[in-house]
């Protein structure tokens, strides 16, 4: 009789590079809050069309298969989601400007997107910071 037993890690740890990539990726959607900021563009469309953000979300997608089934997994799916997301809402914010809803209400979405995108990224990186998993739905 053998024992066949084996054991499973089912949450297996990060590497320290990819614990390094999610901090470099936080540090880039930062970048683009704070171009968005410090110019005369919004905070989110600033988020979601500058540079270091659409950086940031293509090394999301690439590493997302590295880091599947750590805790790391949990911080890629909010950066991604916190991207798209933004997206949408400052598509929604465009369209509200340019047509009957009204100027004042595109306005407002924006301003909110932006507060949103920053309380997703800062929320994201002290708890990347903490070693702790995001709450993300599952898929």
């Amino acid at each position: 009789m053998t024992d066949d037993s084996r054991t499973i890690d089912v949450n297996p740890l990060p590497t320290p590079g990819l614990v390094n990539l999610a901090h470099v990726i936080y540090a880039l959607h930062t970048l683009a809050l704070v171009s968005g900021i410090a110019t005369s563009a919004t905070i989110v469309g600033s988020f979601v069309s500058g540079l270091p953000s659409i950086i940031a979300v293509i090394l999301n997608y690439v590493k997302r298969d590295a880091v599947r089934g750590t805790w790391l997994d949990s911080h890629f799916r909010w950066q991604i989601r916190t991207f798209w997301f933004a997206l949408l809402w400052i598509v929604l914010a465009y369209v509200m400007i340019f047509s009957i809803i009204g100027f004042f209400f595109g306005i407002a979405a924006i301003a909110v997107a932006g507060l949103w995108v920053l309380y997703r990224i800062v929320r994201g990186w002290i708890n990347l910071s903490n070693r702790q998993m995001m709450p993300v739905p599952q898929p």
